[in-house]
């Protein structure tokens, strides 16, 4: 059964990841061996996979260049050390992770442009000390940027755009979901020790987003510049189907679990504000009831002392009951910010996990479906032709019976040939490389499961303060509606208890 996703459609959660890099696994000529598991579909034909020549350029297409050794543009840019014992083990708490930073998103006063207005916001940084201007616009090339130089980590997304009508519900709705992307980014282990995160968080000039680019482009993207990325393979734990398997199920329950539990929050919080409206309206109607000045007719003369006692007392609720409906509505807000915000911050993560997941899973079945289909098409077998003709042009050098131009193009054919060896090479590189970030981006998802604590956490309190405090204005109010209950020789009764007081007993 498929998650609900953030517009509200169910996005399927994808299968099982395939066990290794598609197919792109080496058979030794001696035993015929595999040095890694085979893919099912090619495994009854026993032939070497290689790149057809002929499509060689479509494969250029994929930018999989093999990680070079890059000369950064910024000593910020070099790669993080790596750590003791085995790289691929995150050791960070929750803790340590939230204290990373703290950003803040703040509207600032709307400016029209030349034909719209627009809208601006401050984001400050408790880190970096500093509060810079951004509109939506930088956050989307910011995303971008983070999407191309980390293609196998969780980028959160961001909040849909809205061109024309957008009220001031939505514009608070998107900041909310602007200032959850940009804390998570600022927290994730990768993301935060990037230049990227710094520029944009501390920048203040006006073309951030060229700035952006600049830093992305010619640099290459986590792949080519880690130097971990060749040796990922090393660090996978032989059960990793096993381990992704079991994640994957955890997380797909947390996920439903935790999405009917903001749905749950949003409702309490959303009843709390209500009841603030009911006791504001309750208030004012006991009000206008004592305010009323219609004259009593004369067979009530009477009761008229009382009447107009009541009165004297009932127009001055509204203060008591205002102040109610002020607690309330505090006590929802608080709901929203620390209860529910909280919520939407974990499934923002979990969203942007089965986005990454869903994303090498339909990039594994890509290249599979790719491979069946060049297989199918009689590719291999040309591979096979040209490898005997680079064999018989090999023969003819070494028999000294070839033309002088002959030597130029065998070179030429065995280069393009190393060239497709090594491509083959860094798409198992890749592939590997891909699966230990996934491994690492599943360790996060682990990291922040204590944030439930936090949550519960904040909606007891919410409860108790929220309770306390509407008790503490009950029960100064209690003293005040002495007058109401009037007995025998007119003087002022305690109201009946509930069980005494039933208007429908015979």
């Amino acid at each position: 059964m498929g998650a609900v996703g953030g517009d509200g459609q169910h996005i399927p959660w994808p299968m099982l990841l395939p066990a290794a890099p598609i197919g792109l696994e080496r058979q030794t000529a001696a035993t015929g061996s595999c040095d890694g598991p085979n893919l099912q579909t090619l495994q009854e034909c026993e032939l070497i996979l290689w790149i057809d020549l002929t499509v060689w350029d479509d494969l250029c297409l994929l930018d999989l260049a093999k990680p070079p050794v890059i000369e950064p543009k910024d000593p910020e840019q070099l790669p993080m050390q790596t750590p003791q014992g085995n790289p691929l083990l995150l050791s960070h708490t929750l803790q340590e992770l939230l204290s990373k930073d703290t950003v803040q998103v703040e509207l600032i006063p709307e400016k029209k442009g030349l034909f719209l207005k627009h809208v601006e916001y401050e984001v400050s940084s408790k880190r970096f000390k500093c509060s810079v201007y951004r509109r939506y616009n930088d956050f989307v090339v910011f995303h971008e940027m983070l999407l191309q130089k980390f293609p196998y980590r969780m980028v959160p997304a961001l909040p849909p755009k809205r061109m024309l009508g957008a009220d001031r519900e939505f514009i608070e709705s998107r900041r909310r979901a602007l200032k959850r992307f940009i804390n998570l980014v600022a927290r994730h282990p990768p993301f935060s020790e990037d230049v990227l995160l710094k520029l944009f968080l501390s920048f203040s000039g006006s073309d951030v987003q060229n700035k952006l680019r600049e830093l992305v482009q010619g640099v290459g993207d986590e792949f080519m510049t880690c130097q971990l990325a060749p040796r990922a393979k090393d660090f996978l734990p032989a059960d990793i189907q096993a381990q992704f398997a079991a994640s994957r199920e955890l997380i797909r329950n947390i996920y439903n679990s935790f999405y009917k539990l903001r749905d749950r929050a949003e409702r309490i919080a959303s009843r709390a504000i209500d009841n603030a409206s009911d006791l504001l309206i309750f208030g004012k109607e006991l009000s206008a009831l004592g305010s009323d000045t219609t004259p009593l007719p004369s067979w009530a003369a009477l009761n008229n002392s009382t009447w107009g006692t009541l009165k004297q007392a009932l127009k001055g609720l509204s203060v008591e009951f205002a102040l109610l409906a002020d607690k309330a509505v505090q006590q929802g807000k608080q709901e929203e910010s620390d209860v529910v915000e909280k919520l939407n911050l974990f499934l923002d993560l979990l969203q942007s996990y089965k986005a990454l997941v869903w994303g090498q899973y339909q990039l594994f079945s890509f290249v599979l479906k790719d491979l069946c289909e060049r297989h199918e098409k009689g590719v291999l077998h040309k591979h096979q032709r040209a490898l005997h003709k680079y064999s018989m042009m090999k023969k003819q050098m070494m028999s000294a019976t070839v033309q002088n131009k002959e030597p130029e193009s065998v070179e030429q054919l065995e280069s393009r040939i190393v060239e497709q060896e090594n491509a083959i090479m860094t798409m198992e590189l890749r592939n590997y490389f891909s699966l230990y970030c996934l491994h690492q981006e599943t360790q996060l998802i682990h990291i922040y499961l204590p944030l439930t604590s936090h949550i519960l956490g904040a909606f007891v309190n919410s409860q108790i303060q929220g309770h306390k405090e509407m008790s503490k204005v009950w029960n100064e109010l209690k003293p005040k509606l002495s007058c109401l209950f009037v007995g025998p020789h007119n003087m002022p009764t305690p109201p009946l208890s509930p069980p005494e007081d039933n208007f429908f007993s015979n």
